[in-house]
């Protein structure tokens, strides 16, 4: 079945055609024709405030998309008012819906050919949702407002995060939950970091910036035969947050010397405490056995993600010396490198 391509002379086009046509210009939803609606990123249009009871939303542009219609691009120069809210429950709570609607009346037979902001108040209730416009509508959410009853003083409080967002096809997407991942490539941003979509999962591509934590100084001693922390003067303790992926990268070095004996040991490592717990050992650290050494060791740990977990620095020698020419630890680096989720 021949079609009419855009745009040629001669040819006369009916609007789904130039919505769908439109539908190149916008990311796609996952169907065929499916466009995804929203506003633009870094564009502070169509912004919904209050003043008093009254409703407001600035001047702006967006993208409604509706199945098997492409996209209609609504435009609006100047702020508009749908009206004030209502007036608030004696003891409930209720959360409304401000929703920038297009009539079409070949779509929605509703008699008009428009776009507007409306407003649609939700139920009062011990537990409130914000409404969903019933029937054939052709929308996008805008903002919700929470209602507080006359009990809990009336107040009322506008929020933009039911507002969706939406890219030229291949742009990075802005959102704080995951979109659904459409193809190989796809990216977005969650706040944090760009995540790419493998086919699989999405995969942290942003790096992560690595942490570190010299050294100032050598203790005036060292005290012999316990794990010991330095102290903070000298070797201050590193506090970071686990990533998502539960995965991190930790390295510790090091100058090493015992020379007290043929046998002396010295260790350097770290302990984690706070949101994570782990002692010192064997698994953590660099030693030296009678002589001098000069090492990093590298680990890596699974931890809970979101931890907030703070690495101090030890020593643990089995006896000391002068310090420096026979016992010594110096110029020690203490690293932490978040892993990316895979």
């Amino acid at each position: 079945m021949p079609v009419d391509p855009w745009a040629i002379d001669g040819l006369q086009y009916s609007g789904l055609e130039a919505r769908t046509a439109d539908a190149l210009m916008a990311m796609g939803n996952g169907s065929a024709l499916g466009s995804r609606s929203g506003v633009r990123p870094g564009d502070p249009g169509l912004t919904v405030t209050l003043a008093g009871t009254t409703i407001n939303c600035s001047a702006g542009v967006a993208v409604v998309a509706y199945p098997g219609q492409g996209i209609y691009r609504v435009p609006f120069p100047a702020s508009v008012s749908p009206g004030t809210y209502t007036a608030p429950h004696a003891t409930l709570n209720r959360i409304d819906l401000v929703y920038l609607r297009v009539w079409d009346n070949t779509v929605d037979a509703s008699g008009l050919t428009k776009g507007d902001v409306v407003y649609l108040a939700g139920t009062p209730s011990a537990s409130p949702v914000a409404p969903t416009p019933s029937g054939t509508v052709i929308y996008v959410p805008l903002a919700t407002i929470t209602v507080q009853s006359v009990a809990g003083g009336s107040g009322a409080s506008v929020s933009t995060a039911v507002r969706p967002y939406t890219v030229a096809p291949g742009g990075i997407l802005p959102s704080s939950t995951a979109p659904t991942g459409l193809y190989v490539g796809e990216y977005y941003d969650d706040g944090t970091g760009l995540l790419r979509w493998n086919g699989t999962n999405w995969r942290q591509v942003s790096p992560y910036t690595p942490l570190s934590q010299p050294q100032v100084s050598q203790p005036g001693s060292f005290s012999p035969g316990t794990y010991t922390d330095f102290p903070s003067v000298n070797w201050p303790p590193l506090t970071f947050t686990v990533p998502p992926s539960g995965l991190v990268w930790i390295s510790i070095g090091a100058a090493i010397q015992n020379t007290n004996s043929g046998t002396s040991t010295g260790w350097v490592t770290w302990r984690a405490s706070g949101g994570v717990t782990e002692a010192s050992s064997e698994a953590n650290g660099v030693s030296t056995y009678g002589s001098r050494t000069y090492a990093t060791r590298r680990v890596l740990r699974n931890w809970t993600p979101g931890a907030s977990v703070t690495l101090t620095p030890q020593y643990l020698f089995s006896s000391v010396g002068a310090l420096t020419s026979v016992t010594r630890a110096d110029n020690g680096l203490l690293t932490v490198e978040p892993v990316a989720a895979p």
